[in-house]
């Protein structure tokens, strides 16, 4: 490629950079697609429609709490086809809430979600029931029909509404595909064994929502319901379907449309931080790495520009967790082109031509890069297919992250070296020299540094154990994790949500010594805020009404200030879920690693310096008394990530030198010189990416604070564990055998 074609290639990549940058600010057509501004935001960013059911005793006549935790659950699961984000929560004894993000037509929420009520599937009869037989559901009365119910909604276990091609004619039709448990398998068989070539019918509060033909006998567990008009006719049906399968019966009482929790001031705020700290990011790769900076710069932002127009794309809900997930991501893409460029300087000051080291430097960190990627990659993976909710809302995020930074680090990074070295900055100069730095003595000093960790990890678990023994609990649970109160405040003064979360909320905190205030507007009415709080002591109650009546113009009568208890939203399923996804996914890690690395020690290390870090973290949120809340599995999750990344890349620099091991050379040697070569490495990835962390920090609201604090700790330990255990792990587990 000559100087003219090269300069023209640029031109023309700077053009697809501002058009994508043109798209993700301004959208393209009338409803500005791909604009950032439509991407779905979370409860805690943007708000969204909260409704309200309460059990219908006119149709129950008795449940237990079990039956109404069985019944949040369904209609939680029911909820994360809207998003992944949205919650479930129970109100009082009797009361369940639903919280979606990123939609704001209640109406239509409520109209697409349905009516919770009783579903059965059912066959005519001409026989007249008992009142009793009725009542315990036996039998339904449509109009002045009777219908004899074989199973209901409570043993279907997904129903979904798809399009398929008929084998005889090649037609599309619409179905709904239904999948029962062995108890709706069996109860299902009997009926269409009896009423083959009959109808069946499916009755949802007391009307006949479907009645399709039995054409066969059907004992597999799974069925076909056809003749829908069009897909959405089939996808409303199953809708309705997995709806009603609930042990209560459940009647609508409330919708409304709710603000951000965090105000709108937040989500700009964190903005700002993070394009101030991408900015910092930038000048440091341009004075560092100059030539290759720029092309790192280039390659950044169009990962930035391409992340976010996949969040457009595949409509995933932006939260603090999936900022996380952003965040992390930007850290591996800067890992990957340090990488690269300290490769290349390290070719050329060993004497080989810029274009030589350009070829070989990317030859050389793609291993590292791939290798700690697809560590990632499985992480996420295994995440999505064995969390929930928030869990799977990052692992998402996390995992289209993965393959976007993969692709502009080794692609679009490499385009853009090429035609910049073609351009006429071929002199070393342009790219710089590895300096030859001595070895430092990582593993001899072992001992040092293992009792640093073991120190900070006990003072950790002291804490939890001090905390347990003073009855303060472990953690510092939020209301995620344990519930609480809800209180309606009506206030005279038509606060801003930005407003009330600067003024008022500070108050509240101060009061209850708890920075676990949740709080939203109510969008339809004026002044009317719904603040969720830990349960009241003693007073507190009182004492809050009287300030905020007194101070904050809160509306002084009897219906004001009404009160109930919530449960957590973060459910033990999902917590459950949680541990499970994590545990797998290491265990994944670990046999990825072995079998790359081709020695399970390797993999050995890793996973301990994982727990390390964990560990570290756990200690910090439980000596420090900040809130363990969603953000909490989003930050353990990304510490992880992050670590493993940097582990990685360690263990590959040893697995490379540990291949032209000379006779003489101690294996101790060779790790504290891979560590060495490393560190640089280590060293600017860290400063990188706390200091987009840190800007986040400093210029965010209080609740965003306390989610960037524990990820900073963990970037902290994720660093030194990396450095200054992983090498000398793998060397007690292995390495020192080498030696002999």
């Amino acid at each position: 490629m000559n100087k003219t074609k090269s300069i023209i290639c640029f031109i023309i990549s700077i053009a697809v950079v501002l058009f994508l940058g043109y798209v993700v600010m301004f959208g393209v057509g009338g409803r500005h697609t791909g604009s950032a501004q439509n991407v779905t935001q979370g409860l805690d960013l943007m708000g969204g429609t909260s409704v309200s059911y309460q059990v219908d005793e006119s149709k129950t006549k008795s449940f237990t709490a079990t039956d109404l935790e069985d019944t949040r659950l369904k209609l939680e699961n029911r909820v994360h086809t809207f998003s992944s984000e949205a919650t479930a929560y129970k109100e009082g004894d009797d009361r369940i809430t639903v919280d979606i993000p990123g939609e704001y037509d209640a109406d239509a929420v409520v109209e697409e979600l349905g009516k919770p009520g009783a579903l059965y599937f059912c066959t005519a009869t001409t026989d007249k029931p008992t009142d009793e037989q009725i009542d315990n559901h036996e039998y339904v009365k449509v109009g002045d029909n009777y219908y004899k119910v074989w199973l209901s909604g409570n043993e279907v276990a997904d129903a979904k509404g798809v399009a398929s091609k008929n084998k005889d004619t090649g037609k599309t039709e619409y179905v709904v595909n239904l999948e029962f448990n062995s108890k709706g398998s069996q109860a299902f068989g009997e009926m269409t064994s009896q009423y083959v070539g009959q109808s069946s019918y499916i009755i949802y509060n007391n009307e006949i929502l479907s009645a399709p033909k039995i054409q066969s006998v059907i004992t597999g567990g799974q069925a076909e319901i056809n003749g829908q008009k069009s897909l959405k006719e089939a996808e409303e049906l199953a809708s309705n379907i997995r709806i009603g399968a609930l042990k209560v019966e459940l009647k609508e009482i409330s919708h409304k449309v709710q603000s951000a929790q965090l105000g709108s001031d937040a989500l700009s705020k964190s903005i700002k931080a993070g394009i101030i700290g991408f900015i910092i990011i930038i000048l440091f790769l341009l004075i560092v790495y100059r030539i290759p900076g720029l092309a790192a710069g280039l390659a950044l932002l169009t990962y930035v520009e391409l992340m976010l127009l996949a969040l457009n794309g595949f409509d995933l809900t932006l939260t603090l967790p999936g900022i996380a997930g952003i965040i992390l991501n930007i850290g591996m893409a800067v890992d990957a082109n340090v990488i690269i460029y300290a490769r290349i300087r390290e070719e050329i000051a060993a004497g080989r031509r810029t274009e030589t080291a350009i070829k070989t430097g990317f030859k050389k960190a793609a291993s590292a890069i791939i290798d700690g990627n697809i560590t990632t990659l499985i992480a996420a993976l295994v995440l999505l297919w064995k969390g929930s909710g928030t869990v799977q809302g990052f692992a998402t995020t996390l995992g289209i992250g993965i393959l976007i930074q993969l692709f502009t680090s080794l692609v679009i990074s490499r385009i853009f070296v090429w035609i910049l070295y073609y351009m006429g900055f071929q002199a070393p100069k342009f790219y710089g020299k590895e300096k030859t730095r001595k070895t430092i003595d990582f593993v001899e000093k072992r001992k040092v540094f293992f009792g640093i960790a073991i120190v900070c990890i006990a003072i950790g678990i002291g804490g939890l154990i001090f905390n347990s023994a003073n009855n303060g609990g472990a953690f510092n649970y939020s209301i995620e994790f344990k519930g609480g109160t809800s209180t309606e405040i009506q206030f005279s003064e038509n606060y801003t949500m930005d407003e009330f979360n600067s003024n008022v909320k500070p108050a509240i905190e101060k009061l209850l010594n708890s920075t676990d205030i949740q709080a939203q507007k109510d969008t339809n009415k004026d002044g009317l805020f719904t603040i969720k709080t830990r349960n009241f002591k003693d007073n507190e109650f009182e004492e809050m009404k009287d300030m905020l009546v007194k101070d904050y113009k809160a509306v002084d009568d009897k219906q004001n200030f009404t009160n109930t208890k919530i449960s957590d939203t973060v459910s033990k399923e999902m917590r459950s879920d949680a541990v499970v996804a994590t545990v797998l996914a290491t265990i994944c890690m670990l046999f990825y690693i072995w079998i790359r690395f081709k020695n399970i020690h390797f993999a050995l290390a890793a996973v301990m310096a994982l727990i390390h870090d964990v560990l570290i973290v756990i200690g910090f949120y439980a000596l420090s008394r900040v809130t363990v809340g969603t953000t909490f599995i989003a930050c353990m999750l990304t510490i992880v990530g992050y670590s493993i990344n940097a582990t990685i890349v360690i263990f590959d620099r040893i697995r490379e030198n540990k291949a032209v091991m000379k006779r003489d050379d101690k294996m101790i040697e060779v790790v504290d010189r891979s560590i060495t070569q490393t560190l640089t490495r280590s060293i600017y990835t860290t400063l990188t990416t706390f200091v987009m962390v840190f800007m986040i920090f400093i210029m965010g609201v209080s609740s965003i604070r306390e989610f960037t604090l524990p990820l900073m700790t963990g970037m902290i330990a994720g660093a030194f564990s990396s450095v200054f255990l992983t090498g000398s792990l793998w060397y007690v587990l292995k390495g020192k055998k080498s030696d002999k």
